[in-house]
Protein backbone atom coordinates (compact mmCIF):
# COMPACT_ATOMS: atom_id res chain seq x y z
CA UNK A 1 0.00 0.00 0.00
CA UNK A 2 2.94 2.84 0.75
CA UNK A 3 4.73 1.54 -2.46
CA UNK A 4 1.44 2.26 -4.57
CA UNK A 5 1.06 5.75 -3.04
CA UNK A 6 4.20 6.35 -3.39
CA UNK A 7 3.75 5.99 -6.77
CA UNK A 8 -0.06 7.40 -7.14
CA UNK A 9 1.67 10.51 -6.03
CA UNK A 10 4.62 10.21 -8.68
CA UNK A 11 1.98 9.78 -11.21
CA UNK A 12 -0.31 13.07 -9.77
CA UNK A 13 2.82 15.07 -9.97
CA UNK A 14 4.34 13.76 -13.02
CA UNK A 15 0.74 13.93 -14.96
CA UNK A 16 -0.58 17.24 -13.83
CA UNK A 17 2.90 19.10 -13.38
CA UNK A 18 5.86 19.78 -14.93
CA UNK A 19 7.70 19.22 -11.92
CA UNK A 20 10.73 16.84 -11.76
CA UNK A 21 9.17 13.54 -10.97
CA UNK A 22 9.11 10.69 -12.82
CA UNK A 23 6.22 8.64 -13.82
CA UNK A 24 7.66 4.85 -12.85
CA UNK A 25 4.05 2.86 -13.22
CA UNK A 26 1.85 3.24 -15.47
CA UNK A 27 -1.50 0.85 -14.96
CA UNK A 28 -5.01 1.06 -13.24
CA UNK A 29 -4.09 0.95 -9.69
CA UNK A 30 -1.17 3.74 -10.00
CA UNK A 31 -3.84 5.91 -11.99
CA UNK A 32 -6.52 5.40 -9.25
CA UNK A 33 -4.38 6.42 -6.57
CA UNK A 34 -2.83 9.28 -8.45
CA UNK A 35 -6.07 10.98 -9.09
CA UNK A 36 -7.21 10.78 -5.64
CA UNK A 37 -3.91 12.57 -4.70
CA UNK A 38 -4.74 15.03 -7.17
CA UNK A 39 -5.54 17.78 -4.51
CA UNK A 40 -2.00 17.35 -3.44
CA UNK A 41 -0.68 18.11 -6.70
CA UNK A 42 -3.00 21.20 -6.51
CA UNK A 43 -1.90 22.61 -3.35
CA UNK A 44 1.76 22.66 -4.22
CA UNK A 45 0.41 24.54 -8.08
CA UNK A 46 -1.72 26.67 -5.57
CA UNK A 47 1.04 27.57 -3.42
CA UNK A 48 3.94 28.55 -5.80
CA UNK A 49 1.19 30.88 -7.67
CA UNK A 50 0.23 32.32 -4.10
CA UNK A 51 4.06 32.54 -3.67
CA UNK A 52 4.93 34.45 -6.69
CA UNK A 53 1.65 36.84 -6.73
CA UNK A 54 1.77 37.62 -3.36
CA UNK A 55 6.15 38.76 -3.50
CA UNK A 56 4.79 40.70 -6.39
CA UNK A 57 2.73 42.43 -5.40
CA UNK A 58 4.50 43.58 -1.76
CA UNK A 59 7.57 44.39 -4.41
CA UNK A 60 5.01 47.16 -5.32
CA UNK A 61 3.72 45.75 -8.40
CA UNK A 62 0.25 46.51 -7.75
CA UNK A 63 -2.63 44.20 -7.85
CA UNK A 64 -2.89 43.51 -11.15
CA UNK A 65 0.39 42.63 -11.85
CA UNK A 66 0.28 40.26 -9.43
CA UNK A 67 -2.70 38.42 -10.37
CA UNK A 68 -1.40 38.10 -13.86
CA UNK A 69 2.25 36.30 -11.72
CA UNK A 70 -0.20 34.43 -10.09
CA UNK A 71 -2.50 32.95 -12.87
CA UNK A 72 0.70 32.51 -14.88
CA UNK A 73 2.48 29.72 -12.18
CA UNK A 74 -0.06 27.44 -13.07
CA UNK A 75 0.07 27.75 -16.99
CA UNK A 76 3.75 27.44 -16.61
CA UNK A 77 3.90 24.68 -14.69
CA UNK A 78 1.19 22.45 -17.26
CA UNK A 79 2.90 23.62 -20.37
CA UNK A 80 -0.48 25.47 -21.07
CA UNK A 81 -1.76 21.54 -21.22
CA UNK A 82 -5.47 22.36 -19.34
CA UNK A 83 -5.86 25.66 -21.14
CA UNK A 84 -5.31 23.45 -24.40
CA UNK A 85 -7.70 21.53 -23.44
CA UNK A 86 -10.00 24.06 -22.36
CA UNK A 87 -9.65 25.40 -26.07
CA UNK A 88 -9.91 21.65 -27.67
CA UNK A 89 -12.96 21.02 -25.66
CA UNK A 90 -14.90 24.31 -26.75
CA UNK A 91 -13.78 23.67 -30.01
CA UNK A 92 -15.46 20.56 -30.13
CA UNK A 93 -19.08 21.27 -28.28
CA UNK A 94 -18.80 24.79 -30.15
CA UNK A 95 -18.85 22.90 -33.56
CA UNK A 96 -22.15 20.94 -33.23
CA UNK A 97 -20.85 17.92 -34.80
CA UNK A 98 -21.67 14.28 -34.19
CA UNK A 99 -19.10 12.89 -31.21
CA UNK A 100 -16.90 11.29 -33.77
CA UNK A 101 -16.40 14.28 -35.85
CA UNK A 102 -16.34 16.10 -33.03
CA UNK A 103 -13.41 14.40 -31.19
CA UNK A 104 -11.43 14.44 -34.16
CA UNK A 105 -11.98 18.30 -34.18
CA UNK A 106 -10.63 18.33 -30.62
CA UNK A 107 -7.20 16.34 -31.68
CA UNK A 108 -6.32 18.55 -34.14
CA UNK A 109 -2.94 20.71 -33.26
CA UNK A 110 -4.97 24.24 -33.97
CA UNK A 111 -7.02 25.84 -32.34
CA UNK A 112 -10.61 27.30 -33.37
CA UNK A 113 -12.55 30.42 -32.66
CA UNK A 114 -14.26 28.83 -29.71
CA UNK A 115 -11.01 27.95 -28.27
CA UNK A 116 -9.54 31.12 -28.93
CA UNK A 117 -12.65 32.84 -27.63
CA UNK A 118 -13.26 30.99 -24.44
CA UNK A 119 -9.34 31.02 -23.47
CA UNK A 120 -9.44 34.93 -23.50
CA UNK A 121 -12.68 34.90 -20.94
CA UNK A 122 -11.53 32.15 -18.64
CA UNK A 123 -8.03 34.27 -18.32
CA UNK A 124 -9.30 37.54 -18.10
CA UNK A 125 -11.87 36.39 -15.49
CA UNK A 126 -8.55 34.59 -13.53
CA UNK A 127 -6.91 37.84 -13.72
CA UNK A 128 -9.29 40.02 -12.92
CA UNK A 129 -10.82 38.14 -9.87
CA UNK A 130 -7.15 37.90 -9.20
CA UNK A 131 -6.85 41.70 -8.87
CA UNK A 132 -9.60 42.17 -7.14
CA UNK A 133 -8.22 39.44 -4.36
CA UNK A 134 -4.27 40.84 -4.40
CA UNK A 135 -6.61 44.54 -4.29
CA UNK A 136 -7.70 43.18 -0.43
CA UNK A 137 -4.42 42.29 0.90
CA UNK A 138 -1.54 39.64 -0.21
CA UNK A 139 -3.43 37.37 2.32
CA UNK A 140 -6.45 36.89 0.36
CA UNK A 141 -5.09 37.27 -3.13
CA UNK A 142 -2.64 33.71 -1.68
CA UNK A 143 -5.65 31.99 -0.35
CA UNK A 144 -7.55 32.38 -3.27
CA UNK A 145 -4.76 30.87 -5.79
CA UNK A 146 -4.29 27.89 -3.21
CA UNK A 147 -8.39 27.32 -3.06
CA UNK A 148 -8.48 27.80 -6.50
CA UNK A 149 -5.66 25.08 -7.52
CA UNK A 150 -6.53 22.94 -4.80
CA UNK A 151 -10.46 23.11 -6.50
CA UNK A 152 -9.29 22.70 -9.86
CA UNK A 153 -7.02 19.46 -9.46
CA UNK A 154 -10.18 17.79 -6.44
CA UNK A 155 -12.42 18.13 -9.85
CA UNK A 156 -10.33 16.17 -11.72
CA UNK A 157 -10.21 13.52 -9.11
CA UNK A 158 -13.88 13.50 -9.04
CA UNK A 159 -14.39 13.36 -12.82
CA UNK A 160 -11.81 10.20 -12.46
CA UNK A 161 -14.80 8.63 -10.49
CA UNK A 162 -16.48 4.69 -11.35
CA UNK A 163 -19.09 5.36 -14.35
CA UNK A 164 -17.78 8.14 -15.61
CA UNK A 165 -16.63 6.90 -18.89
CA UNK A 166 -14.03 7.25 -21.26
CA UNK A 167 -14.90 8.85 -24.90
CA UNK A 168 -11.66 6.92 -26.54
CA UNK A 169 -9.27 3.85 -26.04
CA UNK A 170 -6.25 6.04 -26.16
CA UNK A 171 -4.85 8.89 -24.09
CA UNK A 172 -4.66 10.09 -20.57
CA UNK A 173 -8.40 10.26 -20.46
CA UNK A 174 -8.84 6.95 -20.98
CA UNK A 175 -5.88 5.92 -18.77
CA UNK A 176 -7.67 7.70 -15.44
CA UNK A 177 -11.30 7.47 -16.31
CA UNK A 178 -13.92 5.71 -13.92
CA UNK A 179 -10.42 4.39 -11.82
CA UNK A 180 -11.54 6.17 -8.63
CA UNK A 181 -14.14 4.79 -6.31
CA UNK A 182 -17.19 7.05 -5.51
CA UNK A 183 -16.07 6.88 -1.65
CA UNK A 184 -12.59 7.49 -1.90
CA UNK A 185 -13.46 10.35 -4.23
CA UNK A 186 -16.04 11.64 -1.31
CA UNK A 187 -13.66 11.59 0.93
CA UNK A 188 -10.78 13.17 -0.83
CA UNK A 189 -13.59 15.94 -1.68
CA UNK A 190 -15.09 16.23 2.22
CA UNK A 191 -11.19 16.48 3.23
CA UNK A 192 -10.47 19.01 0.38
CA UNK A 193 -13.46 21.17 1.02
CA UNK A 194 -12.56 21.45 4.77
CA UNK A 195 -8.69 22.34 4.12
CA UNK A 196 -10.09 25.34 1.66
CA UNK A 197 -12.61 26.56 4.45
CA UNK A 198 -9.78 26.39 7.27
CA UNK A 199 -8.04 28.39 4.59
CA UNK A 200 -10.51 31.00 4.20
CA UNK A 201 -9.94 31.50 7.94
CA UNK A 202 -8.04 34.11 7.23
CA UNK A 203 -10.98 36.29 6.74
CA UNK A 204 -12.50 35.33 9.97
CA UNK A 205 -15.46 33.13 10.67
CA UNK A 206 -17.44 34.38 7.62
CA UNK A 207 -14.09 33.57 5.43
CA UNK A 208 -14.47 30.14 6.30
CA UNK A 209 -18.14 29.16 4.74
CA UNK A 210 -17.57 31.42 2.03
CA UNK A 211 -14.18 29.59 0.91
CA UNK A 212 -15.77 26.21 1.64
CA UNK A 213 -19.05 27.92 -0.80
CA UNK A 214 -16.50 28.62 -3.21
CA UNK A 215 -14.85 25.10 -3.68
CA UNK A 216 -18.54 23.34 -3.61
CA UNK A 217 -19.73 25.75 -6.40
CA UNK A 218 -16.61 25.43 -8.30
CA UNK A 219 -17.15 21.40 -8.06
CA UNK A 220 -20.88 21.82 -9.18
CA UNK A 221 -19.63 24.35 -12.10
CA UNK A 222 -16.85 21.36 -13.22
CA UNK A 223 -19.68 18.89 -12.58
CA UNK A 224 -22.06 20.45 -15.17
CA UNK A 225 -19.06 20.89 -17.79
CA UNK A 226 -18.30 17.25 -17.02
CA UNK A 227 -21.65 15.86 -17.81
CA UNK A 228 -22.49 17.53 -21.03
CA UNK A 229 -19.46 16.81 -22.16
CA UNK A 230 -19.87 13.03 -21.56
CA UNK A 231 -23.23 13.54 -23.16
CA UNK A 232 -21.99 15.14 -26.04
CA UNK A 233 -18.80 13.21 -26.81
CA UNK A 234 -19.79 9.88 -25.12
CA UNK A 235 -17.49 10.29 -22.57
CA UNK A 236 -14.04 12.24 -21.10
CA UNK A 237 -10.86 12.91 -23.30
CA UNK A 238 -7.84 14.42 -21.44
CA UNK A 239 -8.97 18.01 -23.38
CA UNK A 240 -12.18 17.37 -20.97
CA UNK A 241 -10.13 16.83 -17.88
CA UNK A 242 -8.54 20.42 -18.64
CA UNK A 243 -11.38 21.72 -19.29
CA UNK A 244 -13.03 20.48 -16.00
CA UNK A 245 -10.00 21.60 -14.17
CA UNK A 246 -10.16 25.11 -15.84
CA UNK A 247 -13.50 25.59 -15.10
CA UNK A 248 -13.65 24.59 -11.37
CA UNK A 249 -9.94 27.06 -11.04
CA UNK A 250 -11.87 30.10 -12.50
CA UNK A 251 -15.36 29.19 -10.53
CA UNK A 252 -13.38 29.14 -7.30
CA UNK A 253 -11.69 32.57 -7.97
CA UNK A 254 -15.20 34.22 -9.05
CA UNK A 255 -17.22 32.97 -6.31
CA UNK A 256 -14.54 34.38 -3.46
CA UNK A 257 -14.85 38.13 -5.36
CA UNK A 258 -18.43 37.98 -5.31
CA UNK A 259 -18.52 37.34 -1.51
Amino acid sequence: MTSLNSHGLRFAFGTLTVLPVRVTRWDRDTARAGMLCAPLAGLVVGLLAAALGSLALLAGSGPLLAAVASAAVPAVLTRGLHLDGLADTADGLGSGKPAEDALRIMKQSDIGPFGVITLLFVLLAQVAAGHELYGRGWEQGAVGAVVAGVAARLALTLASRRGVPAARPEGLGAAVAGTVPGPGAALVALVAVAACAAAGSVSGAGGVLHHALAALLALGASEVLLRHCVRRFGGVTGDVFGAVEETAATAALVVLVLG
